[in-house]
């Protein structure tokens, strides 16, 4: 939540490339902004697991570089739902809390969206930690692979990247043709 507000004025409060990705299919952003993003993304991540490393190796260490792993237990293709449907939340709120077609009753809203956005990043978290540790942010899960870069970071690497894609796509496209597509009409 605190990280949303502070990064709010500047960049929006884009710190994951798959929420990043879903306003760009939604066109909210354009490519070069988008990619833009997503490079700077993944580098913040990489100097953050650095600087992490660094302060606590043994903790880093124990906890496995904080590396996303489909845990033991569950299959690929679980790991790939928990992360479809936990970054559908994600940028489903995202789309939800900052809609600017809101009405004049709900002005106070976007100064607010950091609220819903952090309450849905926990509520996923309580969901897929058992499953994959949760990964719904694909710079993270970079950062973490490439600081830890043991074999087992790389092993289901690829579920935290397609699978928030996918769920950002979905999150999209859901908002976009669906909510926003079908007008709301009262009685008169």
């Amino acid at each position: 939540i605190a990280l949303v507000y502070c990064t709010a004025g500047i960049s929006g409060g884009h710190m994951n490339p798959a929420v990043t990705f879903g306003l760009f299919l939604a066109r909210k952003l354009s490519l070069t902004r988008a990619l833009y993003f997503i490079v700077m993304q993944c580098l913040g991540a990489i100097c953050g697991v650095g600087v992490v490393k660094g302060f606590g190796k043994s903790p880093y260490e124990v906890s496995g570089g904080g590396a996303n792993v489909v845990a033991h237990g569950y299959t690929k293709g679980d790991g790939l739902g928990a992360e479809i449907v936990g970054t559908f939340v994600l940028v489903y709120t995202v789309f939800s809390a900052t809609d600017a077609k809101r009405n004049a009753r709900d002005s106070h809203v976007p100064i607010l969206a950091p609220l819903p956005i952090g309450f849905a990043v926990f509520l996923v978290h309580l969901a897929t930690i058992p499953i994959t540790g949760t990964g719904i942010n694909p710079a993270r899960s970079l950062g973490a692979a490439i600081i830890y870069n043991k074999d087992h970071a790389w092993d289901d690497h690829w579920v935290f990247w397609v699978g928030p894609f996918i769920g950002a796509a979905l999150a999209a496209v859901y908002h976009q043709i669906v909510i926003r597509a079908i007008p709301f009409k009262t009685k008169s």
